[in-house]
């Protein structure tokens, strides 16, 4: 016999608008972002290579990624980059952390 005990804590909670989808969608992490299990990303080590590569066209190219704000003003191209930011830095900081998305 045998006891397991498992202790979760949450380690980051970040909240974005889903009208910022199309600029994601763009940049090419819309799935990791938004979809993250559908896509069998299960740990915050598994986002670091895409987060990082998605980061990295959004600030490569500025006013591209701004002509997709959201008309409605829910959203802007600068809440996006801050949100992959930080949500990069603590999967590097925490990479063994479940990934857990909210829709």
């Amino acid at each position: 016999m045998s006891l397991d005990v498992s202790l979760n804590v949450e380690v980051c909670s970040l909240n974005i608008t889903h009208n910022l989808n199309k600029m994601a969608e763009e940049a090419g992490i819309y799935n990791e972002l938004w979809r993250p299990d559908e896509i069998n990303i299960e740990y915050a080590h598994q986002l670091i290579e895409p987060l990082s590569k998605g980061l990295e066209k959004l600030k490569s190219d500025p006013e591209y990624y701004k002509q997709f704000d959201p008309e409605n003003g829910w959203g802007s191209y600068d809440n996006l980059v801050e949100f992959v930011t930080e949500y990069l830095k603590n999967c590097i900081l925490f990479p063994d952390s479940l990934v857990s998305v909210s829709r």
